[in-house]
């Protein structure tokens, strides 16, 4: 019996604990709520029903918390301005791609010179942010805002204020599927983000750095690490990120809408951090906690919507799960959980004595 309750213990006690049994949750009341949620169906190969658009879906979301987890764990503070940046990533890949024009049937430039571009437009945004927060010492919240307010007025001086669509069946397939194969291609894009930055921060220091730097900026300087330049790093690396999703957003819709790609994205990266078990006062942080953390919004929203939800409506529900689900997840709750159930325990003895 004892074993039993010490593993269960173990169990309970793991990261990912409580980030998966929030998604299942998710998941439970969807399953209950929407007939035939769990349904895949198949046409011509290709996967259809509500858990493929989810992940479909959430991959621009996988992408951006993985780069607000960085900056998240390095800096106690977040990037606000990913939404944004998104934005001018799309609107320098598709202008590059049309040569300018509003409207194009036919490539102006080849697609990784665009995406080169678009990277290099987010490399310089994220530049921008970590040059505020680590060199000059700016909180981040303020320090994004620049972005966060005039990045999609960047990104409308590039377009020239137009939408610009590029209608080639060779570009449209970031955001959607290459030919018949059934894994929708955000799908891989995000897969292959995860993988390679896991492989970084485990197959290196870059990983262990960033947590010394979120837990003691000032003790992380006393032994030698360059506590500005890894601050720096993950905000460029944010910048990147939001530069990969902008380009598959912008694929997707195969056009760059500077108003409304990565919309509140922002938002919902920050509370895909904060569903994955990290600590936004920045340290210690888990990347797969995030990851599973974007599903989870990804399938909130999805339910909400499938449940005849409004989109002006959508905000609200949505706080109000995203609030219980982290007040459950707060050290402070756990303490006090903890608390009352030690005291519990120790009241049990007390009136087994009294017996």
């Amino acid at each position: 019996m004892s074993n039993q309750k010490s593993g269960l213990k173990k169990i309970t006690s793991m990261r990912l604990f409580m980030p998966i049994v929030c998604l299942l949750v998710i998941i439970i009341v969807a399953t209950i709520t929407i007939p035939g949620f769990l349904t895949i169906s198949f046409q011509n190969g290709v996967p259809y029903g509500y858990p493929v658009d989810v992940i479909n879906r959430a991959s621009e979301l996988v992408i951006l918390a993985v780069g607000m987890t960085l900056v998240t764990a390095a800096s106690g503070g977040q990037d606000i301005s990913v939404g944004a940046v998104m934005a001018v990533a799309a609107a320098v890949c598709c202008q590059i791609l049309s040569g300018g024009e509003v409207s194009v049937n036919s490539l102006a430039a080849p697609i990784i010179l665009a995406f080169l571009a678009a990277l290099a437009a987010s490399a310089l945004c994220g530049a921008f942010n970590g040059f505020l927060v680590a060199k000059l010492n700016i909180q981040p919240m303020v320090a994004t805002l620049i972005l966060y307010t005039a990045g999609r007025g960047i990104a409308q001086l590039i377009t020239n204020g137009q939408i610009t669509y590029i209608r080639v069946d060779s570009y449209q397939i970031f955001g959607s599927y290459i030919g018949k194969f059934p894994i929708p291609t955000p799908v891989i894009i995000a897969v292959v983000v995860v993988i390679i930055t896991y492989l970084i921060l485990k197959k290196t220091a870059l990983g262990l750095y960033i947590e010394s730097v979120g837990i003691n900026g000032t003790a992380s300087r006393l032994v030698g690490l360059n506590s500005t330049m890894i601050k720096f790093l993950t905000y460029l690396i944010c910048g990147i990120l939001a530069g990969i999703a902008g380009f598959v957003a912008s694929s997707r819709i195969y056009s760059a809408d500077a108003n409304n790609i990565g919309l509140n994205l922002e938002m919902d990266a920050i509370l895909a951090v904060a569903l994955g078990g990290n600590v936004l006062g920045g340290g210690k942080f888990s990347l797969m906690g995030s990851v599973i953390g974007a599903y989870t919004i990804q399938a909130l929203t999805t339910v909400l919507y499938g449940m005849n939800v409004s989109s002006d409506q959508l905000p609200v529900y949505k706080a109000i799960v995203v609030v219980i689900i982290v007040v459950l997840q707060s050290p402070v709750f756990q303490k006090a959980l903890a608390s009352r159930k030690a005291k519990s325990q120790a009241a049990k003895p007390a009136a087994e004595g009294g017996n």
